[in-house]
């Protein structure tokens, strides 16, 4: 599958909140530090992106609304990992969880990005969290390039 091709854009005027599942540790912090490689890339510095941690995905747009109200960021980033198992759960975490972060950016009026895994196993998740294929990364610019036109829509 063709990467997506990034818009490097300076970030450096915005500000952030990341928020990561802890479920899944290994893929999720890898996907926060995509992320915040973006983010430095992009110029924000550490002092414009808070960072928040949930339990797990389910608890993401909770805490995405929680923090889109409060008009303090630009963006909000939802990083997760889910991973099918042997029962329908995957499904219904899956489902919820992507309705609940979208619905939060229509809402809230701000953008929020999904950069939350559906992947059937543990290697789909580890390849797309990792390397040149880091989807937080992804994530990260999609929040720059979105804040960025939040910005201009509203001028």
């Amino acid at each position: 599958m063709k990467q997506a091709t990034l818009k490097k854009i300076s970030g450096a005027a915005y500000r952030f909140v990341v928020i990561t599942a802890r479920f899944n540790p290994k893929i999720t912090g890898s996907l926060l530090n995509g992320c915040l490689k973006a983010l430095k890339e992009a110029g924000v510095k550490k002092s414009r992106i808070a960072q928040i941690e949930v339990p797990g995905a389910f608890e993401l747009p909770w805490a995405a609304k929680a923090a889109a109200i409060n008009r303090k960021y630009d963006a909000v980033i939802c990083l997760g990992a889910i991973i099918k198992g042997e029962t329908d759960h995957y499904h219904y975490v899956a489902t919820e969880t992507a309705r609940g972060i979208s619905e939060v950016g229509r809402q809230t009026n701000i953008p929020v990005i999904f950069g939350v895994l559906t992947c059937d196993n543990l290697a789909q998740a580890m390849a797309r969290s990792t390397g040149e294929t880091n989807k937080g990364y992804e994530a990260g610019w999609a929040a720059v390039e979105m804040a960025r036109l939040k910005a201009k829509i509203k001028s």
